[in-house]
């Protein structure tokens, strides 16, 4: 059997039930990364690798060189929380992180 993947096109949304830490961490991240402020480190899509073949075959391309998938800077990001901040003062109010990765 064999499948055909289309290229992905378009904007990729991420909606975020919740503007605490951790959702604001993963903007603030994909954001840095978009910027060329800090690498993709522990992002499988990013830098992991796939093997093909057999493992004597030592073919073991990057994921997002093989798979068709979204770039990151076609990511947006949304998302709601019971409290009024917007992401950045939700992002400020957390500190988890540093304040040059916020602006």
């Amino acid at each position: 059997m064999e499948y055909q993947v289309e290229e992905a096109s378009g904007k990729l949304g991420i909606l975020l039930p919740g503007l605490g830490a951790v959702a604001t961490t993963l903007i603030a991240g994909v954001e840095s990364i978009k910027k060329g402020f800090s690498q993709p480190v522990g992002s499988l899509t990013q830098m992991g690798r796939i093997r093909l073949g057999k493992r004597t075959d030592g073919r073991f391309p990057l994921i997002r060189e093989f798979v068709p998938l979204a770039s990151l800077e076609d990511i947006v990001f949304g998302g709601w929380d019971v409290y009024s901040d917007n992401v950045f003062e939700a992002a400020s109010k957390a500190r988890v992180l540093e304040p040059m990765l916020l602006h």
